[in-house]
């Protein structure tokens, strides 16, 4: 029984130690806000700022997965390059090497109770603030006290299930100075990391073995332990690229491959650059009581040399992943370009993506719109149908696209966002409510004109035609603005909207002329009344995706 508790006690603390990673993370993601983005799509002009970034970026939010796929988000929503999302993969792997000094330092040698409850005594007032950004702060700080209680809570219940004793009779049937030996321990934290999802996890295990000081588990076996993590968590950002674009599928084996590439390089000189490590830590930097530090050190070691080893061929290497995954010469139309349907990253960043998809589904209510126009000025029968069949076509692709984003908006808004995000999103869902009823008013128009090719036998007159022209002109500035509104909103928050609202009025205007003109016409005689009816059907349809546009437009600010 006390061997279940031990374990489940082990489980738990893993566990605590990963919730508190991701609350730290989350927490200065909100906190930093647009910055923390804004950064990572502004300093990537070039390969050292991108490794410089990815650095900066992981030191923060002390994950280096949580990095990689954001950097594959941004890929799949066009902000980034695959080319600059390399540099920003390759600064990660360096960024995620500050989790094992911090536990180097702190990690074993002190009572985590001493720092970590203190910590929470002053998280706690700020988690209350009603200012958005000491509660975000708040939650950093929860989330630093949780992941340092967690790695005190999981070295306990190591301790409690006597895992040295276990490791080492494991190890005693392994010859430890065998190469072999290190390429198992290559693969199992590489496997570990793949199931945990978080090297900074695995990386915190791996030093509290080391600790530990267990037959058999020396230096050179928790070096290659570590190793091993650096091809686990490309994982993560693989899964996240599963359902994206071809462009994030590719940044995110360029993360394989770079991080595969890297140790298998270094194993070659393994055990040299080992000795190389233990002397800089010795003799060098004159720690000799914490042997921590050199695991630590190596880790660095390691990844500073694989950035350094392929940071000029960053050009080389998107050739390579270019190749091995072709562009597909067209895209699905049903498809969406942007939304992951797998993994999903951040609760934040989510919404950006979440964006894109709305820019192009606003683009694609506009491209539907011109087949409309094209319909009514279609005389040959055969082309008619084809265009109309368009229009259908396109009908299902708005209320796919609707209920797709729905689905993913609401699956964002069951993750951590800020008031503001919350804000945003329920804009994002009016506007895709819209932006189908615009798919379906222009489904409405192009039925209009297929009843009347059905059930009429007479044209539209000149002056009718003229008047449908006018309006869909109109509706037609009303169409632009809007994509245009859309597409700029989120980067400019006191947009003016203006100019949507002055063409809605020459579309309510006109529509109440016409409809008034109509009536005269018919009974003046001069079309027949089944004409009419689907003539005023099309200007007051017209009308109503004006309304329509309207509403989307005010979604925006």
């Amino acid at each position: 029984m006390d061997t279940i508790i031990n374990v489940l006690s082990l489980i738990g603390s893993l566990a605590f130690f990963l919730y508190g990673m991701k609350v730290m993370s989350e927490g200065l993601e909100k906190f930093a806000g647009n910055g923390l983005r804004s950064i990572l799509a502004a300093m990537t002009k070039n390969r050292v700022m991108g490794v410089l970034t990815g650095i900066l970026i992981t030191a923060l939010i002390q994950s280096s997965s949580a990095t990689t796929v954001m950097v594959v988000s941004f890929v799949n929503a066009g902000l980034m390059t695959l080319q600059q999302s390399i540099g920003v993969i390759m600064g990660a792997n360096i960024g995620t090497t500050v989790t094992a000094w911090i536990i180097s330092a702190i990690g074993f040698k002190i009572e985590i109770a001493v720092v970590a409850l203190p910590l929470l005594a002053i998280g706690m007032p700020l988690i209350f603030s009603r200012k958005p950004q000491y509660k975000y702060f708040g939650e950093f700080i929860f989330g630093f006290s949780f992941l340092f209680m967690g790695l005190s809570f999981l070295q306990s219940a190591a301790v409690n299930l006597n895992i040295g004793q276990y490791v080492a009779s494991m190890l005693a049937q392994v010859p430890c100075d065998s190469f072999f030996t290190i390429l198992i321990f290559v693969i199992v934290g590489a496997v570990v990391t793949m199931i945990v999802q978080a090297s900074a996890a695995t990386m915190a295990i791996t030093l509290m073995l080391f600790d530990m000081h267990i037959p058999g588990f020396g230096f050179e076996q928790a070096a290659a332990l570590a190793m091993g993590q650096n091809i686990g968590t490309t994982i993560t950002a693989f899964l996240a690229a599963l359902t994206a674009n071809t462009q994030a599928r590719r940044a995110a084996l360029a993360h394989m491959f770079f991080n595969v590439f890297g140790v298998v390089v270094f194993l070659i000189f393994f055990y040299p650059a080992c000795n190389g490590v233990s002397w800089f830590v010795s003799d060098v930097m004159n720690i000799n009581a914490n042997d921590l530090y050199k695991l630590s050190a190596f880790h660095t070691f390691f990844n500073v040399f694989n950035t350094l080893l392929l940071i000029g061929f960053v050009k080389q290497i998107e050739a390579l992943v270019c190749k091995v995954l072709p562009q597909k010469e067209q895209e699905e139309e049903f498809r969406l370009k942007f939304i992951s349907a797998g993994l999903l990253s951040t609760a934040e960043l989510s919404l950006l993506e979440a964006q894109k998809e709305i820019n192009n589904f606003a683009e694609r209510c506009q491209r539907m719109y011109s087949f409309v126009e094209e319909l009514l000025e279609t005389k040959n029968e055969d082309d008619f149908s084809r265009i109309f069949l368009r229009i259908e076509k396109y009908e299902n692709i708005t209320d796919n696209m609707e209920i797709e984003i729905g689905k993913y908006l609401r699956r964002v808004s069951e993750g951590r966002l800020s008031n503001e995000s919350k804000g945003r999103l329920q804009k994002m869902m009016r506007q895709i409510g819209e932006l189908e009823s615009i798919g379906d008013s222009c489904y409405n128009l192009g039925r209009t004109l297929n009843r009347r090719r059905k059930n009429s036998k007479d044209d539209f007159t000149t002056a009718q035609m003229e008047q449908m022209h006018k309006m869909l002109a109109l509706v037609n500035k009303a169409v632009d603005e809007m994509v245009k509104l859309v597409i700029k909103a989120p980067e400019q928050p006191n947009i003016n909207t203006n100019n949507s609202h002055n063409i809605e009025r020459e579309i309510n205007s006109l529509r109440k002329q016409l409809k008034k003109q109509n009536l005269q016409d018919v009974n003046d005689g001069v079309y027949n009344y089944q004409l009419g009816v689907f003539y005023i059907d099309f200007i007051s349809e017209c009308e109503k995706l004006g309304d329509y546009i309207m509403n989307v437009v005010q979604a925006t600010k």
